[in-house]
């Protein structure tokens, strides 16, 4: 589904904010990505494509099963600063 600008309808409590580019640190997609690398998917040799797809998916199941690793994503030193 492809969203175009003034076609979402935002509820008024929400602000939507861009994020600007070459921001990665303010992505918490970003952040996850590259816990997940560094903590299981970095320096493996993967058969083929099903087998990095079962990779990802086991290595975000064990991501999500410890509560300080999503709180860890909004606990940065910047983020008290914003």
């Amino acid at each position: 589904m492809i969203i175009t600008p003034g076609k979402l309808e935002v509820p008024e409590n929400i602000s939507i904010v861009p994020l600007p580019p070459y921001s990665p640190e303010l992505n918490p997609v970003e952040q996850v990505w590259q816990q997940l690398r560094h903590r299981s998917l970095a320096n493996r040799c993967f058969k083929n494509y099903e087998h990095i797809v079962e990779a990802c998916c086991e290595a975000g199941n064990k991501f999500v099963t410890c509560p300080s690793n999503i709180q860890s994503l909004c606990a940065r030193k910047w983020a008290i600063l914003i």
